[in-house]
């Protein structure tokens, strides 16, 4: 077994649930300490999983922690990670990376004055779907990547989070919410997107909470509710994606389709590890499902674990890197700027795709 990474989180919301467990799978992980605003949040997640209790400060200070989950609210991640790169450890948030490029850009350069390592969710695209999908594109199985479509459509969070109020707040809204998601599938699939165009409005200007325990109450929404947008990829490739919390969801509509000039792909949900991919090749009007080449039990904390061995082995990068999310911050933020000026959007950015993740590993190891 390797040597151990311990790792601390802080945030103990509802995705921590999701991050002890899939933590827990990996040998080169041990999350030792938890850690929220609210101390008695953080003593029941400790006393539910074994861990330590800390106040935030402690768990910086902490001189055996080396990467810190950061699962606060959107607009502290950012500032977050930099207190946490300032404490001497590296950084790992849930999504969004920051508000805003500017935000993301500033991480980056701390942390590369602090030689430490920032990363990011999504690590979804670790999963066998979208995993088993890179594989066969880079494959050639539906030939030359020509377009693609991401559709994300739904009617909001506010029929059943109990706390929906920040997905209407900046930082929040169904790009920055749900884009990374597609967005990050889409540049591990097709490489760095060099121009955006796009429209973004908020159909509704408020939303009635009717979920529990707000039920009844009435948010103002202050960002965008809807976006529709063209990615121009440097491969060539161009995409179609649709953002919504105003509009009712399609029955059986694919969340991301690739089309290539031999065949095209229907890419599973971003948002799980899961498949099935399925493929048709040319005139062939029938879709084959494809054995997934990859594992589709993989869980949130996948990045980490991935961070862990680039800690350890330094022989290299980290696939949920910093790099890979301030690109997609960017081509998110392109989408609205462009809706305001009515122009393309050009990306500063650019950035690698991840390596392909060794196929048919056990589940407690990624690296072979």
């Amino acid at each position: 077994m390797p040597r151990q990474i311990h790792v601390g989180l802080i945030g103990c919301g509802n995705i921590s649930e999701a991050y002890f467990a899939g933590c827990r799978r990996y040998d080169i992980l041990k999350l030792s300490a938890c850690a929220d605003l609210d101390p008695a949040r953080a003593r029941a997640k400790a006393a539910q999983h074994g861990v330590r209790a800390l106040t935030v400060d402690e768990l910086l200070a902490d001189p055996d922690i080396a990467i810190v989950i950061n699962l606060t609210i959107p607009r502290a991640h950012a500032p977050l990670n930099a207190r946490i790169l300032r404490a001497g450890k590296h950084a790992y948030t849930e999504k969004p990376f920051a508000l805003d490029a500017a935000e993301s850009r500033r991480v980056l350069a701390l942390a590369k004055r602090r030689k430490l390592l920032v990363g990011s969710a999504p690590d979804t695209f670790l999963g066998g779907g979208i995993q088993t999908a890179r594989q066969l594109l880079d494959d050639g199985v539906i030939g030359r990547p020509v377009a693609a479509t991401a559709f994300m459509t739904c009617r909001g969070h506010e029929s059943w989070h109990p706390a929906p109020e920040f997905y209407y707040q900046p930082g929040g809204g169904p790009m920055f919410d749900m884009g990374p998601y597609y967005i990050t599938a889409l540049v591990n699939l097709l490489g760095p997107v060099r121009r955006v165009s796009g429209t973004a409005k908020a159909s509704f200007p408020t939303r009635l909470i009717t979920s529990q325990p707000l039920h009844g109450k009435v948010v103002k929404v202050k960002v965008p509710t809807h976006y529709s947008a063209t990615l121009d990829f440097a491969n060539g490739a161009v995409a179609t994606v649709v953002m919504s919390f105003d509009t009712w969801p399609v029955p059986d509509q694919p969340p991301i389709v690739l089309y290539g000039s031999e065949g095209t792909m229907l890419v599973p949900d971003p948002n799980t590890f899961a498949g099935p991919v399925r493929i048709r090749r040319g005139a062939d009007k029938n879709y084959e499902a494809m054995p997934l080449t990859h594992s589709d039990q993989r869980l949130r904390g996948t990045g980490v674990a991935d961070m862990a061995y680039s800690l350890l082995r330094r022989r290299r990068p980290h696939r949920c890197s910093g790099e890979l999310a301030h690109h997609v911050i960017e081509v998110m933020a392109a989408v609205e700027k462009s809706s305001r000026s009515g122009r393309h959007i050009r990306v500063a950015s650019t950035v690698r795709r991840p390596a392909l993740l060794p196929p048919q590993m056990p589940l407690n190891v990624l690296d072979e």
